[in-house]
């Protein structure tokens, strides 16, 4: 696969902060080209930053030689003193930037300074807060403030989930939820924590709270892979229900399933069972930002303890049993087993044969007889007829 780069840059409006100080941070919704989609939180200072870094590095593009060959937008300095009403106010501009942004050519929109910009950082899934201060209030930009070509090239349309039971939040990135409620899923991580909003409303909800309106969300779940995938262990976890695995930091196991609600079918040596998957990191790939993460969340529910759930749905999600997971996941490692067995004997018969035909003495060219004495007579040169005269 190529190296990262960016699809689509969306604003979903911006956030007034308290902690440290009052400030405020844009909201952007970041496409990539692997089809994932990110929430990032920018400082427009930030921002001009980047820009006039950008233009430095390409001075042609920024028309700094000559204004007729710009092509990098425009983009207005920050106010000696940004308020609630210019940051409201930049909010067109800016997305207009960032549209124009992801659409120059290759070099400029997919090189290495615009890619590290967007990309998420430890602060975008867990902002410094302080409890003792004001919560963070959220602006959402109004889905028919955008007039441009966004809206004609690629709106971004989020899906809308129900919630299947009541959700009481346990930190202030959290989101609670009422059965019933209806909020827009911005971004699914794989942990099992997803981002969504609700009105003015934002934060992370376990996904096992949640169902689609248009039915059950098995078809977006993977099929099992009973060969399975290597990963390593990050945190370690004590299993509490029956189905699930105990493990310690820096195991390798190989994970068959990967389920929604951030809770996978791993397996560690003939053993099968759940575990966290915000706890696991794929073989060979090294995150800096995991174990901060780590630090700042617990593993979310599973689907099989949301009690009391209000389901909106008279079909049952398929769902594989336990049993199931172990016997198929037994059937494979006999099977890869046989398989290298197999390997192995003909590679050892191939060594045998090769053994043999070294030990087994070589064949003596046969010697033909002498020619007769007429023969030679006949059919040899006069000097070799005189040696037998």
């Amino acid at each position: 696969m190529g190296d990262a780069f960016i699809r689509h840059i969306e604003l979903l409006g911006y956030e007034k902060r308290f902690f440290p100080s009052q400030h405020y941070v844009y909201m952007f919704l970041v496409k990539w080209n692997d089809l994932s989609e990110k929430l990032v939180y920018r400082r427009f200072t930030e921002i001009y930053e980047f820009h006039k870094a950008l233009k430095e590095m390409f001075p042609i593009e920024s028309g700094d030689i000559n204004m007729e060959s710009r092509i990098i937008p425009h983009l207005p300095a920050p106010k000696w003193f940004d308020g609630q009403r210019s940051t409201q106010n930049r909010q067109g501009t800016l997305a207009e930037y960032c549209y124009a942004l992801v659409n120059l050519p290759h070099k400029i929109s997919r090189c290495l300074h615009v890619v590290n910009f967007f990309k998420v950082r430890p602060d975008d899934m867990n902002p410094v807060t302080d409890s003792q201060i004001k919560k963070p209030e959220v602006f959402l930009l109004p889905k028919d403030a955008k007039k441009n070509s966004t809206d004609i090239t690629g709106p971004i349309v989020l899906q809308t989930y129900r919630a299947i039971a009541d959700y009481e939040k346990s930190s202030t990135s959290e989101m609670a939820l009422k059965a019933g409620d209806m909020v827009d899923v911005v971004e699914k991580s794989e942990s099992g924590w997803w981002f969504c909003q609700l009105k003015n409303k934002r934060g992370w909800v376990p996904a096992a709270y949640l169902e689609p309106m248009d039915g059950p969300d098995e078809s977006e779940e993977q099929e099992p892979n009973y060969a399975g995938e290597p990963y390593v262990v990050q945190k370690s976890y004590t299993a509490v229900e029956e189905d699930e695995l105990t493990l310690t930091e820096g195991d390798t196991i190989e994970v068959i399933h990967k389920l929604l609600d951030g809770w996978w079918v791993i397996r560690k040596d003939e053993t099968t069972g759940y575990y966290p998957s915000m706890y696991l990191q794929k073989g060979g790939e090294v995150n800096a930002s995991v174990k901060s993460e780590l630090r700042n969340r617990s593993a979310p529910p599973r689907r099989s303890t949301v009690r009391n759930a209000k389901s909106i749905h008279k079909q049952s999600r398929k769902q594989i049993s336990q049993e199931t997971y172990r016997r198929n996941s037994k059937k494979y490692i006999q099977s890869r087993r046989n398989r290298r067995e197999n390997f192995q004997n003909k590679a050892n018969a191939i060594i045998e044969k090769k053994e043999q035909e070294e030990d087994k003495p070589k064949a003596q060219p046969a010697v033909p007889p002498r020619p007769s004495k007429d023969l030679i007579l006949t059919r040899c040169t006069e000097s070799t007829r005189r040696k037998i005269l």
